[in-house]
């Protein structure tokens, strides 16, 4: 009898439901499209036949910066997800924003994240050629860093084969159409998987 309790309690865990935050902004949102759309719900109906208790939560909102990010996380974490995919960063990059306070708010959200023994999936992102070397590097370099600093799974970059392809991409040059959101979807679910 025991020895079917224990074997009840092992096929219990291995079938628990996960559940994954994407926390983002307009790209992980999926700007202008139907939800089902966006890379996130892709990921979850291409991972449903596997894990047909996975749970995916869209937390991705236009305009977000890492600031209003790291807002919404505490309210967020009341889901318990298991794993955050942390897509942050791009609207700070935009607006030119001090790469230091982007740096702060990402590692404020990793931590919160860690001591809730969330794991986080770091999602990287590039700026466009028109905002100078320096800053270019530097936004690029902090991700890396990041995920080098609290041992994390890193997407060097969200929009690889997408960014500067008007096939891609909606009209305003910046947001991915529903094929873009495609290649997202497989760029980051090759990263996610091994984290359920």
């Amino acid at each position: 009898m025991k020895a079917f309790c224990f074997a009840l309690l092992i096929l219990s865990l291995q079938i628990q439901a996960k559940t994954v935050l994407f926390l983002g902004d307009s790209l992980t949102e999926g700007f202008q499209l139907d939800k089902e759309d966006a890379f996130p719900a892709l990921i979850e109906n291409n991972l449903k036949a596997k894990y047909p208790d996975l749970k995916v939560i869209n937390g991705g909102v236009s305009g977000a910066t890492t600031a209003s990010g790291l807002k919404r996380l505490t309210w967020y974490v009341k889901a318990k997800p298991d794993i955050i995919v942390l897509a942050l960063g791009s609207n700070d990059g935009l607006r030119g924003m001090n790469l230091k306070e982007t740096e702060k708010n990402l590692s404020l959200i990793i931590e919160k994240a860690q001591s809730d023994r969330i794991k986080i999936l770091l999602v990287g992102m590039k700026m466009p050629t028109n905002y100078g070397e320096p800053y270019r590097t530097n936004f690029e370099k902090l991700f890396k860093d990041l995920a080098k600093k609290y041992h994390l799974v890193l997407v060097p970059f969200l929009l690889e084969g997408i960014g500067g392809n008007p096939k891609l991409n909606l009209p305003d040059g910046i947001h991915p159409n529903p094929e873009g959101h495609k290649i997202m979807a497989k760029t980051v679910q090759t990263k996610l998987e091994p984290l359920l």
